[in-house]
């Protein structure tokens, strides 16, 4: 017998410029994509994301300017006009149940 379980992911934005979706479930294993619109992001700024578990800092996830990022935790799919983009996780688990942040800016960097 194989067990699915259904993953709860919520993400949310810190620029409130942009706009996206609350939640998605999705069943573990798939491959789940988290998009973003962010219309009015200036020609220069980066796109970042992280995940945070309650109780802990913000961990991050990926970054990107243009075209496809990829790193062990995730693709970042950034449009070519770049008005919106897709976080893409692959082959989730129960693991990845947590709070995801887009931000246009790294605002968790302290200087």
């Amino acid at each position: 017998m194989h067990l699915i379980h259904r993953i709860t992911l919520i993400w949310t934005v810190i620029d409130a410029k942009t706009t996206q979706p609350g939640s998605m479930d999705c069943a573990e294993g798939e491959d789940v994509n988290l998009p973003c619109s962010h219309s009015t992001i200036g020609g220069e700024d980066y796109i970042h994301w992280y995940w945070q578990n309650p109780n802990q800092s913000p961990q991050y996830v990926i970054h990107g300017l243009r075209g496809t990022v990829s790193s062990s935790m995730a693709s970042l799919h950034i449009a070519s006009d770049r008005k919106s983009s897709t976080l893409v996780l692959p082959q989730v688990t129960l693991r990845d149940t947590t709070v995801y942040y887009y931000s246009s800016q790294c605002p968790f960097l302290t200087v």
